[in-house]
């Protein structure tokens, strides 16, 4: 049988490179975004997906988060893997940045991953010997802190508290890692997100350039296959050395 994956923010990106790299893999692979995924899931049946399902979905939402679990349970009867992805970002000073602004921030990248790895943890039937893979992303940025970030600081930090917390709560039956990228070359280190000059500050690391969400999702893969066996409540850096924790 096919390993039931799902990966959330599907659309581009870190989740689009993760869909592939679980596609290529022979998965059956549910493709969850705000933004239905069609593309996504073409290319991920391209590359040897066993099935690929799109679903909308906008993961601060507890009922569209519900509505995806029950799909899953009827199209997939269960989960094996999950790889939240779905996330924003907001860089401006403490002291413009509007409570609303702070708001979102907590409702997608902490909610959600409240709500999406509440719903999966509900789906995933693993065992000692087979244990099934919950993977968040969070960020390097939770673990050094950075000036006008603070709500997506924030955010990724309570990220790795959910993390540390099921992982313990659902051992062994269920490994649960978080994946805290540096600087990876997607939108969110555009211009629409981030000024130039922290564009630049994200390449001064001992590898001098950004990351590829493939690399990313290569990860993920590893994470959730045999090697990743010894691997639960840890936060794990794909991050040119921005850490070194």
């Amino acid at each position: 049988m096919s390993t039931r994956v799902l990966i959330t923010g599907a659309y581009r990106g870190i989740g689009a490179a993760c869909a592939l790299a679980f596609a290529a893999s022979g998965a059956r692979v549910a493709l969850a975004d705000i933004r239905k995924p069609e593309e996504t899931a073409a290319a991920a049946a391209r590359a040897g997906a066993a099935e690929a399902l799109t679903l909308a979905c906008d993961v601060s939402d507890e009922g569209a988060v519900a509505a995806v679990g029950e799909a899953l349970r009827q199209t997939f009867g269960g989960l094996d893997v999950v790889v939240h992805c779905a996330g924003v970002i907001h860089e401006a000073p403490l002291l413009e940045t509007p409570v609303a602004d702070f708001d979102r921030v907590i409702a997608v990248n902490l909610r959600g991953s409240f709500l999406v790895g509440k719903m999966a943890l509900g789906l995933m039937n693993g065992t000692a010997e087979a244990p099934a893979r919950l993977i968040m992303i969070a960020s390097d940025m939770a673990y050094y802190g950075r000036e006008t970030f603070s709500p997506y600081v924030a955010s990724k930090h309570g990220v790795l508290g959910l993390v540390r917390s099921w992982a313990k709560e659902f051992a062994p039956r269920v490994l649960v890692n978080a994946i805290c990228p540096g600087p990876i070359d997607t939108d969110m280190l555009g211009a629409a997100h981030m000024s130039a000059e922290w564009r630049a500050r994200e390449l001064a690391i001992p590898l001098a350039r950004f990351g590829k969400p493939e690399e990313i999702g290569e990860l993920a893969l590893f994470l959730a296959g045999a090697g990743g066996r010894y691997f639960t409540g840890q936060g794990i850096g794909s991050n040119g050395g921005s850490i070194m924790p």
